[in-house]
């Protein structure tokens, strides 16, 4: 693996800072809405992203979308499965796993971001 140099001027300082935001609103979000209004902080993601010249901020990003995305993934198969009486309690299971996943990301991108480590692809 190559180290990354990162040089913090201005525009990465305060794109760091923007970065450590958009994990705890999406945190926030998993907390009081159940991960309902993770969409608010993806859309600044995807703005964001492209302002992004360096690995290291770019990919912080791209691991909170793929983060929010997977989860989504996982929530609608349990919809699917919470339809069928039977699948009730997998369903749950589904999305206790799910809410877990996305905690865990969110945490390791956090401390990642912190010390300025860059997110695996």
């Amino acid at each position: 693996m190559i180290d990354e140099q990162i040089y913090y001027d201005s525009h990465t300082e305060s794109h760091k800072r923007l970065l450590w935001w958009l994990y705890l609103m999406h945190g926030l979000s998993m907390i009081f809405s159940l991960d309902a209004l993770s969409f608010v902080p993806l859309i600044i993601n995807y703005l964001k992203r492209a302002d992004t010249e360096d690995r290291f901020l770019r990919s912080h990003h791209s691991w909170q979308i793929r983060s929010f995305l997977w989860c989504i993934v996982w929530m609608l198969a349990g919809i699917v499965l919470f339809i069928t009486v039977l699948g009730i309690p997998s369903a749950m299971l589904i999305w206790f796993v799910a809410w877990v996943w996305k905690a865990y990301r969110l945490v390791r991108g956090f401390l990642d971001l912190t010390a300025d480590k860059t997110m695996p692809a």
